[in-house]
């Protein structure tokens, strides 16, 4: 990548994002190194490309033009790249992925290792949010692509489905619950409830398996809100109170005898686990093959209480 390649993709990265802190982390670079870009083409064209008060910045007049441009520049390399790569038959580059905590951190790790065993000349990058912040960073394009399992409403993200994971009670085996073959749904309110944080997939559709259910998850006796499963898992082993979980999440556990999971009466908690991606972005050929390797691994992805 020669100099003014950096400069370009650097501005890009801060137009996008408005945000110099943000468009480091994006690029991993430090904040020093992104402001001297930054500086180094303003004064390529002697011009402000950023208006700074405060805290925040926006661009300028030049700011959007030069935007404009770069966003145009920047799609013909990767139009180069990847007419060159299928020329030779070599896959490489970067695949930015973004999954919700239960994907990425039980899901996603056998597939990332699969591909990268298949195309050792692409990186594959992960990172982990709630649903909610995976598909804002699909939108702003600071992944490529995103596995979630709660609902999308943007009609620019394209849902392809691939797998389904089943909820379940869990509590510890001592629990007065623990005896029940499957739990009646109006019990729950009974017993003390640890939550998945707001935004979090997992939480969105508990709450409408069990508002379907007839019980609206705001009645729910809920004294803890976490933001990870394994925070979850470890308030419910030290007895807490229950929660409802991916059963994914549990199989070490159960098998051990540390957890109890059990089916909700007359309720299936079976949700599905969807690939998301921008309908109108360019994806390069190692993102193609990623999506497709991927897709035939779902079926094996699948789970079982």
């Amino acid at each position: 990548m020669s100099f003014s390649d950096t400069r370009l993709r650097v501005f890009h990265a801060v137009a996008k994002q408005l945000s110099f802190t943000r468009a480091a982390e994006e690029l991993y670079l430090t904040q020093p190194a992104v402001t001297f870009q930054i500086r180094q083409l303003e004064e390529h064209f002697n011009t402000r490309l950023f208006d700074r008060h405060h805290n925040r910045i926006s661009l300028t007049e030049a700011g959007h033009v030069v935007y404009g441009y770069a966003e145009r520049i920047l799609e013909l390399y990767r139009e180069t790249d990847k007419a060159i790569n299928e020329m030779t038959g070599v896959t490489r580059g970067v695949v930015k992925l973004g999954a919700s905590t239960t994907i990425g951190e039980y899901l996603l790790p056998g597939v990332m290792k699969g591909y990268y065993d298949r195309f050792p000349n692409v990186q594959v990058r992960l990172t982990i949010h709630n649903t909610r912040l995976v598909i804002r960073k699909l939108e702003d394009a600071t992944i490529d692509v995103g596995m979630v399992e709660g609902p999308v409403k943007n009609k620019n993200i394209v849902l392809t489905p691939c797998t389904e994971d089943e909820l379940v009670v869990v509590f510890p085996p001592n629990h007065p619950l623990a005896d029940e073959g499957e739990i009646p749904i109006q019990r729950l309110k009974e017993f003390p409830f640890v939550s998945r944080e707001e935004g979090s997939g997992t939480r969105d559709v508990i709450a409408d398996f069990l508002g379907n259910g007839g019980l609206p998850y705001e009645q729910l006796n809920t004294i803890l809100e976490l933001g990870s499963t394994e925070a979850v898992k470890g308030a419910v082993e030290g007895h807490v109170g229950f929660s409802i979980v991916s059963s994914a999440t549990i199989r070490k556990e159960v098998k051990l005898g540390i957890l109890v999971a059990r089916r909700v009466k007359g309720v299936s908690m079976m949700r599905k686990i969807n690939f998301v991606y921008q309908k109108q972005k360019f994806r390069s050929k190692a993102v193609e093959e990623f999506l497709n390797y991927a897709k035939d691994q779902c079926p094996n992805l699948a789970t079982e209480l």
